[in-house]
């Protein structure tokens, strides 16, 4: 199948703007640690897996150029909200506004994450899309469900260690640390073998209405 920039296709565009939203929804909610049970996992836990079966299907149908335009458009949005967040958080506030300390707490952590997030979204996601599309021109359309997982699992990897450590290192430590690296793989991960149907559907889907463009 032809690769597609994104320029002429309609499809590329929705799917570019889910990919940003659910990054910066993860960012923020990353700021939040949750436990659920014996496991410990940031709230960005959520939605973030999304991004990779997003980038998935990118990569898949699109080809490597039009993924790395959709990192970049992501990285760039996130740096954006970022930084305005930071200025938000030092610009006086006015004197009937009563939360300073709760939109410190909350968003005043969230430049830490986001460059956490970023460090750890550029490389995974680069990462997942190369391996994709080198597996992809090895195999040709077989094996979808190995490029799915395999470009899930290298990406994903990567991605943890990284976010993991710039975010919450010397925050959480020792076991409880591991506990975090290995739960956030494993979990993302599980959510791309258990959503490997729904990502099939939309493969198939996006590549039939972008052949009949």
């Amino acid at each position: 199948m032809k690769k597609h920039t994104g320029s002429r296709y309609r499809h590329f565009d929705i799917l570019l703007a889910l990919f940003v939203a659910l990054l910066l929804i993860s960012n923020i909610a990353a700021t939040k640690l949750l436990a659920i049970g014996p496991f410990i996992m940031d709230g960005g836990a959520i939605l973030f897996p999304l991004t990779y079966i997003i980038g998935d299907v990118l990569a898949e149908v699109y080809g490597l150029k039009a993924a790395k335009r959709a990192i970049v458009t992501a990285f760039g949005v996130s740096t954006l909200a970022a930084l305005t967040f930071l200025a938000v958080q030092y610009l006086p506030g006015a004197p009937e506004y009563e939360n300073q300390a709760a939109f410190e707490a909350v968003l005043g952590f969230v430049p830490q994450i986001v460059i956490a997030s970023l460090a750890a979204f550029f490389c995974g996601q680069f990462i997942n899309a190369y391996v994709l599309v080198k597996m992809k021109e090895k195999w040709g359309e077989r094996n979808l469900w190995a490029r799915l997982i395999g470009s899930t699992i290298a990406g994903q990897l990567v991605d943890t260690i990284i976010f993991c450590t710039i975010a919450f290192y010397g925050v959480i430590t020792g076991w409880t640390f591991v506990n975090y690296v290995v739960v956030g793989v494993a979990y993302k991960v599980a959510m791309e073998i258990i959503l490997l149907p729904v990502t099939y559907r939309v493969v198939a889907l996006v590549k039939r209405h972008e052949a009949d463009e």
